[in-house]
């Protein structure tokens, strides 16, 4: 393996890990949110999120998602979350509201950390992520990483 497909791969985790201590209200909730996650509903979180991409103008093209499909996924999610916060994780949801008017984005940036990592962890997908190393100057690149 080459040394750009290896910093590639350290890049990708260090960039979706999710190695959280929870030690603020904010971080407790994101912990609940995540530990309250099974593995189906990680995948559909990551189809979410995959879909949410999709609508870009730029890349919309690519994409085959039906609005059908978009609106099953984002009616799927929307269930989720409420179940997630009113009954999974409520206290949690209420103590974090309380002491930081962000937390909640911050939770769910965690939340989607996990789903990204989802995706991440797949052969097949780490296999298309790591195929543009072909086209790369390696030798180059090598260059300015060993100065």
């Amino acid at each position: 393996m080459s040394i750009f497909v290896k910093y590639l791969i350290l890049i990708i985790g260090i960039s979706f890990g999710t190695s959280v201590l929870a030690n603020s209200p904010s971080d407790e909730l994101g912990v609940c949110l995540v530990d309250t996650l099974n593995g189906k509903e990680r995948k559909s979180l990551a189809k979410w999120i995959f879909l949410s991409m999709a609508a870009h103008p730029e890349i919309k093209s690519y994409s085959k998602a039906t609005p059908k499909n978009i609106q099953d996924s984002d009616e799927y999610i929307g269930k989720l979350f409420t179940r997630i916060l009113t009954i999974d994780c409520p206290d949690e949801l209420n103590l974090a509201n309380k002491s930081d008017p962000l937390a909640v984005n911050k939770a769910f940036e965690l939340v989607g950390q996990v789903a990204m990592q989802e995706l991440m962890s797949n052969q097949e997908t780490l296999k298309a992520l790591t195929a543009y190393a072909q086209y790369a100057d390696q030798e180059k690149i090598t260059e300015i990483l060993s100065k």
